[in-house]
This record gives structure tokens, sequence and C-alpha cells, in this order.
């Protein structure tokens, strides 16, 4: 089958044999998958390993052949990939042996039935192929920890990124005011369809512009560029969860300022089995679906990761297979 791999330092699509399932596996034959920013890492994080390493984290298909005891599908179920794996349980932190799947820029995948969902029926392919990671992501950013409330105001820069997308459409769906940013004011009209109530530039001055505002929460996807910014326009006792960092890793801030403020500071990334599920229903119950901005095909896979990498998407970017 034809897979987009990682061996010996070479990035590419090629050929490779498709693995038997074991007991509790399942072979899907996948119908869609969903770039996202970390595929953009794994070359230098895999290095010049001999084995083939399959990318792709997010994936929706068809079971084609399941392990002897498999017993919540069968051959012809529509399925997602459940990206989060070995994380059962809404805990505090994930477990020990949490690790994020990869495999799904390939024909077909190999996954154990614990780590397979229904496909939502509201979600088309290409919909249900980058639904997984960045909803589960901004899901547990927002509801789990963040705890937005119908009449409060989240302010959450970012608007391009495909997380901020979920996050947006899933604030206003409980009643919450959304504020959003981006560096340009083009792909801020753009995004005007996920129904944000106001905008600001990045280069703007978030603390005069909000001045009006009482900013209950904040979600950072940033980092260091934009980390004490954020926080200068939340309220005091508000609460600020951060799940990404797209420029610097590394920020100062005023400890005296921070616990003066009372301000509650969460980290988080990705979510558990659990609050998947409870994703699924929240969206299905709100009809809400990814913004895909571009769609590619398999064999045009290196076009898809020159797309992202140039950070001129709106929302997602999806793989046809």
């Amino acid at each position: 089958m034809k897979a987009y791999t990682i061996q010996h330092g070479k990035q590419q699509l090629t050929g490779i044999k498709v693995a038997e399932p074991q007991a509790n596996e399942i072979v899907i034959s996948l119908k869609a998958a969903g770039l996202n920013h970390r595929d953009l890492m794994m070359k230098g994080r895999i290095g010049n390993q001999p084995n083939v390493y399959t990318l792709g984290s997010d994936g929706a298909g068809i079971v084609e052949k399941v392990g002897a005891n498999v017993s919540r599908f069968q051959a012809g179920d529509e399925v997602i990939i459940n990206p989060s794996l070995n994380w059962y349980h809404n805990t505090a932190a994930p477990p020990s042996d949490f690790a994020i799947f990869d495999g799904s820029f390939a024909e077909k995948a190999v996954v154990s039935e614990e780590f397979l969902e229904r496909k939502p029926s509201h979600l088309s392919w290409e919909e249900a192929g980058v639904f997984a990671l960045s909803g589960l992501t901004g899901y547990r950013a927002l509801i789990t920890l963040g705890q937005i409330k119908a009449g409060e105001t989240l302010f959450v820069p970012g608007v391009g990124g495909g997380v901020v997308s979920y996050i947006i459409q899933m604030a206003k769906a409980v009643g919450a005011r959304v504020i959003t940013a981006s560096r340009d004011q083009k792909k801020l009209e753009q995004a005007e369809q996920l129904g944000f109530d106001r905008a600001v530039l990045t280069d703007d001055n978030w603390e005069e512009l909000l001045a009006d505002e009482t900013i209950d929460l904040v979600i950072e996807t940033i980092g260091g560029a934009t980390f004490n910014r954020s926080l200068s326009v939340l309220k005091k006792g508000g609460r600020i969860v951060i799940f990404g960092s797209s420029t610097h890793d590394e920020i100062s801030f005023n400890l005296r300022d921070f616990f003066y403020g009372h301000y509650q500071l969460f980290g988080s990334t990705m979510g558990s089995r659990e609050e998947l599920r409870e994703l699924m229903a929240f969206s299905e119950k709100y009809n809400i679906k990814p913004l895909i901005d571009k769609t590619y095909s398999l064999t045009d896979i290196e076009q898809a990761f020159d797309y992202l990498s140039s950070q001129a998407q709106l929302g997602k970017v999806a793989i046809t297979i």
C-alpha cells in the first residue's frame, strides 16, 4: 500500500506492507486524514532511524478486517481514529504510557479496537478525518480546564489555527462571548464565519483596545510572543489555559503581579478517551464541524506539508486517500 513515511532521515511517499491485525486490532481502509503541526516536526524527532515510520495522527475510514477478539466493530463500519493512546479517563494529567498515534497517512492502518470510535454521522469523510486531535485538544482546554460558561468572555488569539477554529465554535455553542486575534486583517474577515464577537490584530495594543472587556478566560496557543500580552487583558482571578507554543517556549513574567492577580494557569495537551466521547456528543448536538481550508490527495501530500508550514491556513488541512 501507499504510505507517507520516514526512514533513514528521508520523508517520502512509498510502498509498504499492511500488517495482519492482532486479536484486538482492526484494519481500516482510510478515506481521509488530517495534517497537524506535529507532523511537520516528526522528521526532526525521528531522525535517521532504519525502521519505517508512517506519519499521520488523525484519520477516518471503513473497517476492512477485524482481529479474533474484536467485539465493538465489524467489517463495513465507519470509524475515526482516537489519536490519544492509553489515556482512557478524564484525569488531571495523562498516564505515563500516554502516546500519540501515528500511521494515518496511508491507504490502510492497523489500530487497536480501544482507539477507534464510530464516525460522527454529521461529518463528511474529510471533516471526520481532521476531527479528533484538534477537536479533543480544544475541548479539554475550553471545557474541561477552562470551564467556560454562558455569559463569560473568552479571548483566544491565533484564529487561523485548526484548534482555535473548534474553540470559537464550542464557546459560542455554550453561550460565551468570544474575542480573537490574528496578524492578518484578511484572515480575520475570512474567519468571521466562525461566529466570534470581536477581533483585534496581533500588533494592536490589546490592553488599550480591550480595556472595556471583562475577560474571564484566555486560551493561549502562540506562546512567548503573546503570553504576557494575553495575561495583561485577563481579569483578576481569571483563568488562562496554554496548550501550544508556536513561538518561543520560554518566557519571563512578574510573579508578584501574578499572585496578586490571583490568576489561575493550566497547562494542557490532547485529552482522554472520555473527553473525546463527550466532544463527539457535543459536536453532534450543536452541529459543530471542522473548518477545512484546503484538501490534498495522498499523492500531493508534500504540497500539503508546504502549505501548512507557510502558516497561511484558516482551519484544517485534509488529506484524501
